[in-house]
């Protein structure tokens, strides 16, 4: 069995991750990985920054409006990106499941069975076009369903809507507001695969974004019982390693990804979300640092897939400044590439700053 020290495992899974940044369209980013957690769009374009050459952040916006990538909730049952090529079989085989598990809190919203059922036949005919959450609303109340816009009723129908098929995000407005639209009108009529063979395929597409890794970091990513983890992992040809005195496996016959340069995540970033755990990548020390509490992943100086310490962004007006703050005596290294880069991904001058404090 082949043997890998952390630090191999940590340098394998970066450049399993595409940190290289070889891809060259925002799709072949996003495929890269099967996804990329969306909830914050600007961490969803700086995610697909540091996976890309050449690329801005109004190419990411570009690709969500030629239907070339599609936001919708997916793995964990959170939003994610897809490339619009993955949507048919990735929310055929996560949808249900976290629709089904989200119907206790529905209830409590007062979303029952009837009322998804009026509020869904509805959306059939107002959502033709991409509509905000608070245009959805307010033609839902012309069709007999009320829901109180601040409470948690719309985004849980939402949720509902996009997990069973229906509904996906659309392009979002000039100030970064979501749309949702019928995904019949949006992407057109889409395929499901039968459940093992899209458990298969998640397997396979997951390996090879994020090996060396194992059944509970496949479930841990993607939200399903680690059962059916196993499942899609024992249809597939895998090799198995031990990976940071672990056993894992890795695609058979997998040739390796190039090596990842010194990277500036963003916030929710894959690296981060895609096991079952970050202490191999994040000290332990330090985990409170990156995981702030309430789901909050903060952004990371990454070096050799290690996490070495945290950044920020001074978004004001020109020059925008990044601030880097070391983990103890971790030393960061020169980020003046990547800084330069961030700058003409964001078209804006970017400049060192004094660290946080």
């Amino acid at each position: 069995m082949r043997r890998l020290t952390a630090t191999q495992t940590r340098q394998a899974r970066a450049a399993a991750q595409g940190l290289a940044g070889r891809a060259t369209t925002v799709a072949g980013a996003v495929r890269k990985v099967v996804a990329l957690q969306a909830q914050d769009v600007r961490a969803n374009r700086l995610a697909v920054r540091v996976r890309t050459t050449g690329l801005t952040a109004a190419d990411v916006d570009a690709a969500c409006r030629h239907r070339e990538v599609v936001r919708t909730w997916a793995m964990r049952g959170t939003l994610h990106m897809l490339a619009a090529d993955d949507f048919g079989w990735v929310t055929g085989l996560l949808g249900p499941y976290f629709a089904a598990r989200g119907a206790p809190r529905r209830r409590q919203l007062g979303l029952d069975e009837a009322t998804l059922e009026r509020a869904t036949t509805a959306l059939d005919t107002i959502a033709t076009t991409p509509l905000t959450r608070a245009g959805i609303v307010e033609r839902l109340a012309g069709h007999g369903t009320v829901l109180d816009p601040r409470s948690q009723a719309p985004a849980h129908l939402l949720a509902y809507a996009a997990l069973t098929g229906q509904l996906c995000r659309g392009p979002d407005t000039a100030k970064d507001e979501p749309t949702y639209v019928l995904v019949r009108e949006w992407l057109g009529a889409q395929r499901a695969l039968a459940e093992d063979e899209a458990l298969a395929r998640l397997a396979e597409r997951y390996l090879a974004g994020h090996g060396p890794a194992t059944a509970a970091d496949l479930a841990a990513w993607s939200g399903l019982p680690v059962g059916r983890a196993k499942r899609g992992l024992a249809a597939i040809h895998t090799e198995p390693v031990e990976a940071a005195g672990e056993a894992a496996v890795v695609l058979a016959g997998h040739a390796g990804d190039p090596p990842a340069p010194s990277r500036l995540l963003g916030h929710f970033d894959a690296y981060l979300l895609g096991y079952r755990g970050r202490a191999l990548a994040v000290p332990q020390a330090h985990a409170h640092v990156i995981q702030a509490g309430g789901g909050f992943v903060m952004p990371a100086v990454l070096v050799a897939g290690q996490v070495v310490g945290t950044w920020r962004l001074r978004s004001t007006m020109d020059p925008m400044r990044v601030e880097l703050e070391p983990f103890g005596e971790s030393r960061i290294p020169d980020t003046r590439n990547e800084m330069a880069d961030l700058g003409r991904f964001l078209r804006r001058q970017v400049v060192a700053g004094k660290p946080m404090g």
